[in-house]
């Protein structure tokens, strides 16, 4: 991420392509996932636009972005409990590792959109998104995926807390 942003702070859809596809049964070069900012709530507003989204994915932890826990698991890196235990994150390590692996393989596009919840659901009901689990069951990858990070949850638990 670059200063200033090219990324517009205002609502939307963004997708990512992986140059290096972060698993051997995914192609590379074209996009596997898309994400809104901000997210349809009925009880209140979202903060979140496509800038703070995107940086999030990018420099955030698996905590607080799905798509860095997919990516996280599909790369192997170990899923720690943090914190008081709740939350899980890769550590400061794993996450310094993934955010290094998406600034070097991980394209983001997005376009701008006043409903974006729309645009999304009608992107995962009519691409193939494997890295999507929302609203994409009928996906292929669905199962081993789902099945990956619940895995991944499950070994945490076993694991002290970390750092």
């Amino acid at each position: 991420m670059v200063r200033p942003s090219p990324v517009p702070a205002v609502a939307g859809v963004y997708g990512w392509h992986f140059e290096r596809a972060p698993h051997p049964d995914l192609p590379a070069g074209r996009l596997l996932y898309v994400g809104i900012a901000p997210r349809y709530m009925a009880n209140r507003t979202s903060t979140q636009n496509l800038r703070k989204r995107v940086r999030y994915h990018f420099r955030g932890n698996a905590a607080g972005s799905t798509l860095r826990l997919t990516l996280g698991c599909l790369l192997g890196l170990e899923l720690r409990r943090v914190g008081s235990g709740k939350r899980m994150t890769f550590g400061k390590f794993g996450e310094a590792e993934l955010s290094a692996w998406m600034a070097e393989h991980a394209r983001v596009c997005w376009i701008e959109s006043t409903e974006p919840w729309e645009l999304e659901t009608q992107l995962i009901s009519e691409l193939n998104l494997p890295l999507n689990l929302d609203q994409n069951n009928r996906n292929p990858f669905y199962g081993e995926l789902k099945k990956l990070r619940a895995d991944a949850r499950a070994c945490a638990r076993e694991l002290p807390v970390g750092a």
